[in-house]
């Protein structure tokens, strides 16, 4: 488990990170969750880690103070499906139904979250493995599984054996940002790296690239406000 610590009043928990490359001590909010992280130097001391933190509370409480508050979907809220707020009601049957722009969850408020979460993550994976098969069949490769998870710091991933990951979350941004986002993993399969030839062959099958990829920097932390 990872070390912490606490500062101020009320307390602000700090993940310790020791790192043999740093040379310095240095703070970071994550834009997914709020999580304070300090990576410090592998032999650096405590209460020196603890000092620096102390003196940067009110940074720390200035910059969360700014973040947006997390939402859990419920009946009467809304939740985003293809970049569009869609508005939660209460439906009948067992699963959820998704039509003319409102969701419908059946069963109790409770179970609204979980509902959801299980909705896109069936809409996810038909999604995105039609649109890995599509533009796998572009760049002339194949892939040898996907996974679909909840992801905090990647949006999607390709290993060397051909596995193709993706967050289940993405199905909340345009459609347009989607297929970039399999674009993006597919032709990884070409070039596992991000060099010149690589991005070459990501405007090869989807030119629009910097636009969707642009959508992500700005808005990708929205995507991670919902609470499932």
């Amino acid at each position: 488990m990872a070390e912490t610590l606490e500062i101020g009043d009320p307390p602000i928990v700090v993940t310790l990170k020791k790192s043999a490359r740093a040379r310095r001590f240095s703070l970071r909010i994550s834009n997914v969750d709020g999580a304070v992280s300090l990576t410090m130097p592998k032999r650096a001391a405590l209460r020196d880690a603890a000092a620096f933190a102390q003196d940067h509370d009110g940074w720390l409480r200035k910059h969360l103070d700014k973040r947006p508050d997390q939402i859990v979907p419920a009946f009467g809220g809304s939740v985003l499906l293809d970049g569009v707020a869609a508005p939660i009601t209460l439906g009948a049957g067992r699963g959820v139904r998704f039509d003319a722009g409102v969701f419908y969850v059946p069963g109790k408020a409770a179970q609204v979250p979980a509902k959801l979460r299980a909705f896109y993550k069936t809409l996810a994976r038909d999604r995105l493995a039609e649109a890995s098969e599509r533009y796998a069949k572009l760049v002339g490769r194949s892939f040898s599984r996907i996974t679909i998870r909840d992801t905090r710091s990647r949006w999607g991933s390709c290993t060397s054996d051909g596995h193709l990951m993706y967050s289940w979350r993405l199905v909340m941004a345009p459609r347009a940002v989607q297929e970039y986002v399999a674009a993006h993993e597919v032709c990884h399969l070409v070039e596992m790296n991000h060099s010149d030839a690589y991005w070459r062959q990501v405007a090869a099958i989807f030119p629009d690239y910097k636009a969707q990829r642009g959508w992500l920097k700005k808005h990708g932390a929205e995507l991670h406000r919902f609470q499932f």
